[in-house]
């Protein structure tokens, strides 16, 4: 009986050796997935906000072709961020509870319309429903001077808080968000 199961134990080993082998994994991806978190130090792990999302390139390309004016953008590359607050907070003004919510933003030259969306998992703007929304802020446009090649957010600490951040090329986009 050992005989037999022998050569049948090999056989189904080089099977599943095989397959493993021959799995395929993806390239890198053009748009990184980043992290941005306050307080932003690593070594502190009880964080008050947390946003996942994709980091876009210019390659020589202008923001409004990437992020049109007047339309909702999907806030980076890939999925719509998605913005964790673990514990209640105002943002931009307007009250919002603890939880995790979609972020898209309306572009514009003078002020970007933030929105927090309750609808999570969303491949870029494509199935945006307003309806879902929880809040939609107002936020002014600033320049710097360094430009940015790659789509970035941070937070910024400040009184009470921190400023959202959000910066591509010289455009800056700053949102408060009170503790």
């Amino acid at each position: 009986m050992k005989k037999v199961l022998l050569p049948v134990f090999f056989a189904l080993a080089l099977v599943f050796f095989t397959e493993a082998r021959a799995q395929k994994f993806s390239g890198l991806d053009k748009s990184p997935a980043d992290v941005a978190s306050f307080p932003s130090s690593y070594k502190i792990s009880n964080k008050t906000a947390r946003v996942i999302y994709g980091r876009p390139q210019l390659k020589g390309r202008a923001i409004g072709d990437l992020a049109p004016a007047g339309k909702v953008w999907r806030t980076g590359a890939n999925e719509a961020p998605e913005i964790t607050f673990y514990k209640d907070v105002t943002f931009g003004g307007q009250k919002v509870a603890a939880g995790t919510y979609a972020l898209f933003t309306i572009p514009g030259d003078k002020e970007w319309t933030v929105i927090l969306n309750n609808n999570l998992n969303q491949w870029g703007a494509y199935s945006y429903d307003n309806a879902a929304d929880v809040v939609r802020v107002t936020s002014a446009v600033s320049s710097a001077d360094e430009a940015l090649e790659a789509f970035s957010i941070a937070f910024k600490e400040v009184d009470g808080g921190a400023h959202l951040i959000m910066g591509w090329g010289t455009t800056r986009v700053a949102t408060p968000v009170l503790f």
